[in-house]
């Protein structure tokens, strides 16, 4: 069991950015077309000329549960013959991977047909689908990238959505006021938390006495006190620099796809995957077993760190990092998957944070060796630390298994289960620490210290503040924790107080600002997007931001996660101006693309003012957690509308 939580996480990080790779070239090249036969009745023919010395393995076949073809539409309302016609130069032979079932293949020039019928009587002008499928040769058996497809129907209605406004441009406002751009202003505040979780993680078993054995180590290996205390210091930058390294593959990810950041957060596979890895994080915490890495990993870092001079101290940092991943390897990951949604520099610059936290202690106790003997003892306290930890690892499943619950709108964790379970992990930490509540090792003293009463004391304080959470009341807004608990209309109760449901549709927002004579105030937000939370909850709600939102603007909110499917009319394949072909199938991918061809942003939120004849009036704003300053903003758009009438 260990094993496969081990392998879970160490392939965690890589995840995301292999996953930003998978548009290489499919080994089959496929051409499709489409035949109507009846009413509503069509026939869908793909066709391959095969690839020289491959065998591709022919359809309606299942090999020991593994199903050799599948072929999937994006709507439902499309029904299929699940069982495909094929046609080409086949071959039969006994396979040995599939202990001695006879299989079908085909060589060569290979044609497969079915049939789709659509359930309602509109029908579009295309549909889009998804074929997958196996190849191999002789013992090989192995699944080529789907091909992704879009056909034309005869007949069919044309998509009827507008994505790209060519009167709304970018680079020239009516007034300047604004943001210059994508600019991520939490850099700092994302560098500070970094250096937090590593001040954290020092303070694990894991890590902390390595400090002063590791600084002996160098200060008493070399008769030179200078030469030790210069070994220790690059010893610290080492682990500086290791911790930075692993956020290389997001700066490249980064590069390939541009919205990868934005699907991080708000894909429901991969917030379930969080959910379930911070549940991992948290057991380990609580002592059900121990989160290593393989151990050929660790032995094969340790054997190198012999090697003199520089690359003996990097192997011995590169070391430290794998054999304290138990510990460290949470924290991170706890930075890492709260950050990466907002782009690639961010995750850089928690890593450094988390890294020069880890390595400074090295180089200043190695500077100055008579702090060692002030530092306190390790004992017991560390695992009680351990334990903590975990149970703010389980607070934050929570926020992951909500992103997805509020992506997907189950109703599961609707805003006060959330804040509810909250309250029942903060009572769980205070029970701990006060040693009612007993889990894996508990130290047993008598008289508590003063910091372990500081805790206590801030635990419970925290907990009690979320008690108004679960009520119907103005006091459940929480703003302190605001963009953690879903949204305010996201509610157990049939008539949420603080919930002020905005309009979402674009084109229903022009129609009402031309009738109203407002300009529109267009809010690019997500389901799983925690600083639209802390706008809507800190700064909409102040009196003089929300009486101008409400009787100066139009309002709507374009969910960019939002996963419900358009009309199969309405479904289609855009090109982008970077000649992209995006399939646009659900109300998300209409309104990122939106975003992202007229605002040229990926990121959430974005705010953009247009006049009803939909001219951009002021430059776009992005998070700006500062009431007055987004007043100013609402307020020179305003003007800019009044002055271009």
């Amino acid at each position: 069991m260990r094993n496969i939580f081990t392998r879970v996480f160490s392939c965690f990080l890589l995840f995301i950015s292999i996953a930003s790779f998978s548009q290489e070239a499919s080994v089959y090249k496929w051409s499709y077309t489409s035949k109507k036969i009846g009413e509503r009745k069509y026939e869908i023919v793909f066709l391959t000329t095969g690839v020289q010395g491959w065998q591709l393995y022919a359809p309606n076949q299942d090999l020991s549960g593994v199903k050799t073809v599948e072929l999937s539409f994006a709507d439902s309302s499309i029904s299929f013959e699940k069982n495909i016609t094929d046609n080409g130069t086949s071959k039969s032979f006994v396979s040995p991977i599939f202990e001695k079932t006879t299989v079908k293949v085909y060589e060569g020039q290979t044609e497969w047909k079915t049939t789709i019928t659509f359930k309602n009587d509109t029908i579009p002008a295309e549909v889009q689908g998804q074929l997958t499928y196996f190849y191999g040769k002789n013992d090989e058996f192995t699944p080529d990238l789907p091909l992704s497809f879009h056909i034309p129907i005869e007949g069919g209605v044309g998509s009827t959505i507008r994505i790209k406004i060519p009167t709304i441009d970018i680079n020239n406002p009516v007034s300047d006021c604004g943001d210059e751009g994508t600019k991520n202003k939490s850099i700092l505040t994302i560098f500070l938390l970094g250096l937090l979780g590593g001040f954290i993680a020092l303070l694990t078993p894991c890590v902390f006495p390595m400090i002063p054995l590791t600084v002996t180590f160098f200060t008493k290996k070399t008769s030179k006190k200078v030469k030790g205390v210069g070994n220790a210091i690059l010893y610290g930058f080492f682990i500086f620099l290791i911790y930075v390294l692993l956020t290389v593959p997001f700066h490249i990810a980064g590069k390939t796809n541009p919205e990868i950041f934005n699907n991080i957060s708000t894909s429901v596979p991969l917030n379930l995957i969080f959910f379930l890895i911070f549940i991992v994080f948290a057991l380990s915490f609580f002592g059900l077993f121990e989160l290593t890495l393989p151990s050929g990993v660790v032995n094969r870092a340790h054997s190198k760190s012999g090697i003199s001079n520089w690359g003996g101290i990097f192997f011995m940092a590169l070391t430290l990092a794998i054999v304290s991943f138990s510990c460290t390897g949470p924290i991170l990951g706890t930075l890492l998957t709260g950050v990466a949604d907002q782009g690639a520099w961010p995750l850089t610059a928690g890593a450094a944070g988390f890294g020069i936290a880890l390595g400074l202690p090295f180089a200043l106790f190695a500077m100055f060796p008579n702090w060692i003997q002030s530092m306190p003892k390790s004992g017991g306290w560390l695992k009680d630390v351990k334990v903590v930890l975990g149970f703010i690892e389980v607070a934050l499943a929570i926020k992951f298994f909500a992103n997805a619950d509020n992506v997907k709108q189950w109703g599961i964790l609707k805003r006060e289960i959330f804040i509810g379970l909250w309250i029942i992990v903060g009572i769980c930490i205070v029970l701990y620490l006060l040693k009612i509540l007993k889990i894996g090792h508990t130290t047993h003293t008598k008289k508590f210290s003063k910091t372990r009463m500081g805790f206590i004391i801030v635990f419970s304080a925290f907990t009690l503040y979320l008690l108004p959470g679960v009520t119907n009341t103005k006091w459940a807004r929480l703003s302190l924790i605001s963009g953690f608990p879903p949204p305010y209309c996201y509610s157990i109760y049939k008539n949420p107080v603080n919930c002020d449901q905005p309009l979402l549709d674009y084109e229903e927002a022009i129609q009402l600002a031309k009738q109203k004579n407002k300009p529109v105030l267009i809010d690019f937000t997500g389901w799983a997007c925690v600083n639209c939370r802390r706008m809507e909850e800190n700064v909409w709600t102040k009196s003089y931001v929300e009486n101008l939102m409400k009787n100066e603007f139009i309002l709507v909110s374009l969910y960019v996660d939002e996963r419900r499917k358009l009309p199969l009319t309405q479904q289609t394949v855009y090109k982008t101006k970077n000649d992209i072909q995006k399939p646009i199938i659900t109300v998300g991918d209409k309104w990122t693309t939106f975003q992202t061809e007229n605002f040229d942003a990926t990121s959430q939120p974005q705010y953009a003012i247009i006049s009803p004849s939909e001219k951009l009036l002021a430059k776009t704003k992005f998070y700006t957690p500062n009431a007055k300053e987004f007043e100013l903003w609402l307020q020179c758009g305003l003007e800019a509308f009044k002055k271009n009438k």
